[in-house]
């Protein structure tokens, strides 16, 4: 079981340090204080144990099966990371001249609900996500072992792994925050993970 759990972990390792929309998001929440980058973090573990409690009771075979399921939650997810960006490059240049003006970042301030709630519904919104939890998940359930029990273990340990990966990249952010929210490199910052967003949104759009 030891030698399982290890596997398990370095596999969960593997996967929250390839970048992908949720890194890019969280990154993006934490230039705006610790606080809303730690709950977007919370927001995307719900998610992450959500699709593994599915997984588990092996809903999402239903997914897989079904090319309409699939193709809608696709689409979905598409528009979500499309809005996202959209949303952060607008952002950026609404409070560019702000920013200009005194030398500092004036964004606006999200509540901690809406923090949460975007990266809950980033991650819910993405089709992936879901088939990915279906196909990793059961690869480390020991023989033997009682499937559903374990699957469910296994998926609030890859959750509870994944805060504390990505509550480190929320730490870093905070620390160099005096450097980041100069306007020029906020800005930018801003323009970066807005772009990266829309291009992750229609490259899931345009996926067949």
């Amino acid at each position: 079981m030891l030698s399982t759990l290890l596997a398990f972990l370095g596999a969960c390792t593997l996967i929250a340090a390839s970048p992908g929309p949720s890194t890019v998001l969280i990154i993006k929440q934490s230039l705006e204080s610790r606080r809303s980058g730690f709950l977007t973090v919370l927001g995307n573990e719900t998610g992450v144990f959500v699709w593994g409690l599915v997984a588990a009771f092996g809903l999402t075979a239903l997914l897989t099966a079904s090319q309409i399921a699939y193709d809608v939650m696709r689409i979905v997810g598409a528009v979500v990371l499309v809005v996202f960006g959209v949303q952060t490059l607008w952002n950026a240049r609404r409070h560019k001249a702000a920013g200009a003006a005194d030398g500092g970042w004036q964004g606006t301030r999200k509540s901690g609900w809406a923090s949460y709630r975007d990266g809950l519904l980033l991650n819910l919104a993405n089709p992936k996500c879901a088939i990915f939890a279906m196909s990793f998940l059961p690869q480390f359930v020991p023989a033997g072992a009682p499937h559903l029990p374990t699957m469910v273990g296994l998926a609030a340990l890859w959750a509870v792994y994944e805060v504390g990966w990505y509550g480190a990249y929320v730490w870093c952010v905070g620390r160099m925050k005096q450097v980041l929210s100069r306007t020029g490199v906020r800005r930018r910052l801003e323009q970066v993970s807005g772009g990266v967003l829309v291009l992750l949104g229609v490259r899931l759009g345009l996926e067949s």
